[in-house]
């Protein structure tokens, strides 16, 4: 087995996030919920079945794993593609955006100092 796929498979469920899918809040884990007083480091699935989302009150089941912090955004079929800028977390993505936004500003600013 290669390293690549010994380390998929040691990945650790109870540290993924779920999202709702009514309001789009996401539970963390490692914060917990501080308005039902869950514990930081509970997982989802250790949630009460009485547990709702603490900003629309839907179910537990309205909810949907997007897996763990730091992940690539995305299905995993299409990772491969679109010159590996799909295999970025969505961080790294937000600063090659607004990084070239701000070279771009300052390379148009600096037509200004043309004579």
């Amino acid at each position: 087995m290669s390293e690549q796929a010994s380390e998929q498979a040691v990945e650790n469920p109870a540290l993924d996030r779920y999202e709702c899918r009514a309001c789009g809040y996401v539970y963390e884990p490692e914060k917990g919920d501080d308005s039902h007083n869950i514990a930081p480091n509970t997982s989802f699935a250790e949630l009460p079945i009485n547990w709702r989302c603490p900003v629309c009150t839907a179910k537990k089941t309205a909810f949907a794993n997007i897996g763990p912090v730091g992940t690539a955004s995305g299905f995993k079929e299409n990772l491969g593609y679109g010159l590996g800028v799909n295999q970025l977390t969505p961080g790294q993505k937000n600063i090659l955006i607004f990084g070239a936004l701000a070279l771009g500003f300052l390379f148009f600013i600096s037509l200004y100092g043309l004579q």
